[in-house]
């Protein structure tokens, strides 16, 4: 977990924002706590923002929120929406299965007339076929019950980071990294980086792995590639990038950026193997610059982050800043 400050970073422009129409739907799993649910829904209204609930948010197809045609269809009234932003409810699983299904040009189509499409996880899917087929923009970021839904208070910065969304406010991220030892020739373990111009894109790192070889995959060079993932063994997560290492993807990146890898119980038997073996690893396949603790993953603090954007990457010491400049 991330337990230091990170900057939403922001300007504060002149015109007006006043309360956005948000749109929920459900393409992934079946809404199982309706409380979270309708949590999420009564915080978002209390924002002052205007919420349309999608008819089918939460129907229930064995795991799924609805079968394979409920949830196209729901993807594409969201698309269709006009809304200011079009929030998943959860992730979960169902999206690849639906991929051939999607109307691509029609969500590109919503993105330019100004919807942003915001989720996480199995999101990863619909974001990277997105990227793939169309070049278009969409955010990682929250959920609305895993995120909005929660029984306290959500995270303070996630809010933030949203409302910059909302506002129009966003221009980028920055974060500190995680403490770490030199290397053996006793330069520090992320040198102090300048990257200009690159394509920001990524996600959950299995979801991502699992579209290696196929049309959804983006063919990203020379971009800036942020992963997660949620209750993977650190060697299931090497395993995990040795897929994209001998798939020749991380060979094409400017820098690969780590975020929060959690809910993973190490066993006796790793004998001192861990999650920060597998970055020193990584570090030993790649040029590129491996940075740690991404505020972004399945924990309550995470940022927002436009995957298709063009941003530029700094790291100064421990501090690391992802911009991107407005987005509006």
């Amino acid at each position: 977990m991330p337990n230091h400050p990170h900057d939403c970073g922001h300007d504060h422009c002149d015109h007006p924002h006043g309360p956005r129409h948000i749109y929920i739907y459900s393409p992934s799993g079946a809404v199982r706590d309706k409380a979270a649910f309708k949590r999420g829904i009564a915080r978002l209204q209390a924002m002052g923002h205007e919420v349309e609930v999608d008819h089918d948010a939460l129907a229930s197809h064995t795991r799924f929120a609805g079968d394979d045609a409920t949830r196209l269809a729901a993807i594409h009234r969201a698309a269709a929406s006009g809304a200011d932003v079009a929030l998943i409810s959860r992730g979960g699983y169902g999206l690849t299965r639906i991929l051939p299904g999607i109307q691509y040009k029609a969500v590109a189509k919503a993105v330019e007339r100004g919807t942003q499409f915001v989720g996480v996880s199995d999101f990863t899917a619909f974001q990277s076929a997105l990227l793939a087929k169309t070049g278009a923009t969409t955010w990682a970021g929250p959920a609305l019950v895993g995120d909005l839904g929660v029984p306290g208070e959500p995270d303070d910065i996630m809010l933030a980071c949203l409302d910059d969304l909302l506002a129009g406010h966003g221009e980028g991220s920055g974060w500190r990294m995680n403490a770490e030892k030199p290397r053996a020739d006793g330069q520090p373990a992320v040198r102090d980086i300048y990257v200009k111009k690159a394509t920001l894109w990524g996600g959950n790192l299995a979801v991502l792995c699992s579209l290696v070889g196929t049309p959804y995959f983006p063919q990203v060079k020379g971009g800036v590639l942020f992963l997660e993932d949620v209750g993977e063994h650190p060697y299931r997560v090497e395993r995990l990038l040795t897929q994209l290492l001998h798939a020749g993807v991380l060979a094409q990146q400017k820098a690969v950026v780590l975020g929060q890898f959690n809910e993973y119980k190490l066993t006796p038997h790793d004998k001192g193997f861990k999650l920060q073996s597998v970055v020193d690893w990584l570090r030993t396949q790649i040029k590129a610059p491996v940075l740690t603790n991404l505020p972004f993953g399945h924990v309550p603090t995470k940022v927002l982050l436009p995957v298709g954007a063009e941003v530029s990457l700094s790291v100064e010491g421990r501090d690391a800043l992802i911009y991107w400049g407005h987005a509006h």
